[in-house]
């Protein structure tokens, strides 16, 4: 499968990275790692933005994140109008990245502490999409 049922908008049915989609499906959250350099990245790169190399390794993302940061979305863009109110939440993780994701509903905000500990998790949407978010670890 490509991205065509990744998200809830999605603007492109391939991608070099298309085996993020079939290991979300698998339940895992994969990012990439540059052999050459060592960068870590996610979403996942098919070539290294620091060295141009595109000899790259995929890793799970298994460890837990600490919140850096959050919002609460009221008005949502396009493709998301319906959505709001949601948060996204920005996560550090061991493995040296930080994601960008929706913070899972199950949470709510007066739970939410700077630095708690959370896990990006594959997630199911409607219409067979899929997408990732954050769950309390």
């Amino acid at each position: 499968m490509g991205f065509e049922n990744f998200g809830t908008v999605s603007f492109t049915a391939e991608a070099k990275v298309a085996d993020f989609i079939t290991q979300l499906e698998a339940g895992k959250v994969m990012a990439t790692r540059c052999r050459k350099c060592g960068g870590s990245y996610f979403p996942p790169k098919a070539d290294c933005p620091k060295c141009l190399s595109s000899d790259v390794e995929w890793f799970e993302v298994k460890s837990q994140g600490k919140l850096l940061s959050y919002t609460v979305v009221n008005y949502g863009p396009s493709g998301f109008e319906n959505d709001a109110p949601y948060i996204l939440a920005l996560v550090k993780f061991d493995e040296g990245i930080q994601i960008l994701a929706r913070l899972s509903r199950d949470i709510e905000e007066k739970d939410i502490k700077m630095g708690m500990n959370l896990t990006v998790n594959p997630a199911k949407l409607p219409d067979n999409r899929i997408a990732y978010e954050f769950r309390r670890a």
